[in-house]
């Protein structure tokens, strides 16, 4: 059901962490990150460069869905309930939905999680508990969906936070035929299991995991320069 609402542009959200239910949202107004258009501020730049966070790849999902769910100072209430906790676990384990985290030490600094499906990726929601921490998981997370042949990266509402890494707005109508693109060659996924999705023309077409391949150097698939590298001809 989660995969199929995806596919027709819509995801769901919920009241607050303890609310019983979800709805379903559909917004008049998409915020999209064009993936070569991520801008890469220069403070941004060194900041990755520096290794500030060591970055990695699902490594830890149930952490950061859990950090992401966490009231903070700056936004007291969540609208990821535990139905939607427990749906995003079930996809993760299918290999749909993946994370990316920033870790200071042996701390988790910040991160993001989201939903894969054929060229698209959807990105649910981000985290910093350190400054910088979402920004450079942001980074790593274009890096990695260029490398991999991605072309979409939906950001559902527009932030001012979004808007200064490149984000732009479009309607409703022209998300669609970018997410209609992204999803050619997918068998329809209103009832289909994520195995049948996984199995399914196009599926095969991108690779999440492509950067470990695109990488040159040999300290490991994300350090900074090697994000900054995949980057730098669009920034």
């Amino acid at each position: 059901m989660v995969l199929g609402a995806y596919s027709v542009g819509v995801f769901p959200m919920a009241d607050g962490r303890d609310a019983p239910g979800v709805y379903w949202v559909e917004p008049r107004r998409r915020a999209i990150l064009p993936l070569d258009g991520f801008h890469l501020s220069r403070s941004l730049r060194k900041t990755v460069l520096a290794d500030r966070f060591r970055v990695t790849v699902d490594r830890d999902f149930p952490a950061i869905i859990r950090l992401c769910a966490e009231a903070a100072s700056d936004r007291p209430e969540t609208w990821i309930n535990r139905s939607i906790e427990q749906a995003f676990l079930k996809l993760h384990e299918s290999g749909h939905a993946h994370s990316i985290e920033c870790w200071d030490g042996d701390e988790l600094a910040g991160g993001l999680y989201g939903l894969a499906l054929g060229r698209a990726f959807f990105g649910e929601s981000m985290v910093s508990r350190a400054t910088d921490a979402s920004k450079v998981a942001i980074a790593a997370l274009v890096a990695r969906l260029r490398a991999g042949g991605f072309t979409l990266l939906d950001c559902q509402f527009m932030t001012d936070h979004l808007a200064s890494l490149g984000a732009v707005e479009i309607d409703r109508a022209d998300y669609m035929v970018l997410l209609g693109e992204a999803l050619a060659g997918l068998v329809s996924v209103t009832g289909a299991s994520a195995s049948a999705l996984a199995e399914s023309p196009g599926a095969d077409a991108v690779d999440f995991f492509a950067v470990e391949a695109a990488i040159t150097s040999v300290s490991g698939p994300f350090a900074g320069k090697d994000i900054v590298q995949l980057l730098a001809h669009t920034s």
